[in-house]
């Protein structure tokens, strides 16, 4: 639709039998968070039309200006492109986060096109998607630190059910000493990619040749 922001979402596919496989670290790997941005701005550098990028574990929202003409506006362009850009780089740049493992198979990611038609339903999908960071982190947390603690998966499971946020607060501050809001913001809140305007100013010499340019 024209006129509209055209969001790019990817998610990584099986990505739980990928992380397994890879031994990324539990509840959270920094380095595959790192990965991930990297392969964003991968995508913002090549694709000049997207203008900011949301990323929370395996999963990244592109945003591109709302009055692109970028391939004509086509679905099936947009997504394709985004996604075959997204998986490359993050398999090429896989080693300078895994320097001493071996990417085992190919990553992969499936990708959808939506449109928005209002800055405030934009705003709105991007805060959904930074509370849906917020519940998977906050439950993921405690679930692993339960199961390193000695419990098994379904006990970590049947303690956790039910549970509001503050208990989950509660029971990382009471058994593991862990003040949830003190955890790194890339965990609780996912990750931004944006483009900076950067102004320079240019002096000139007496003769008016351009002498140093300042960012």
């Amino acid at each position: 639709m024209p006129s509209t922001w055209i969001v790019v979402r990817i998610d990584g596919c099986h990505f739980h039998r990928f992380s397994d496989t890879h031994e990324f670290e539990k509840p959270n790997d920094e380095r595959a968070l790192n990965l991930m941005n990297s392969s964003a701005l991968s995508v913002l550098n090549e694709f000049s039309d997207i203008v900011f990028a949301y990323g929370v574990s395996d999963e990244y929202s592109f945003i591109m200006k709302k009055e692109t003409q970028f391939y004509q506006r086509r679905r099936s362009k947009i997504v394709s492109l985004v996604v075959s850009l997204f998986s490359s780089a993050y398999a090429i740049k896989w080693k300078d986060f895994f320097p001493h493992k071996e990417l085992q198979y190919p990553p992969y990611f499936d990708g959808r096109v939506i449109c928005y038609p209002s800055t405030s339903i934009l705003r709105d999908y991007l805060s959904w998607r930074q509370v849906d960071c917020h519940i998977n982190n906050q439950y993921n947390t405690c679930f692993w630190k339960l199961v390193k603690s000695g419990k098994s998966k379904q006990e970590a499971q049947d303690l956790l059910k039910g549970t509001q946020t503050q208990e989950k607060n509660e029971l990382l501050f009471q058994q593991f000493g862990i003040n949830y809001n003190t955890l790194p913001a890339i965990f609780r809140k996912g990750s931004c990619a944006f483009r900076n305007k950067v102004e320079d100013i240019v002096k000139f010499s007496e003769n008016g040749e351009p002498v140093k340019r300042l960012r």
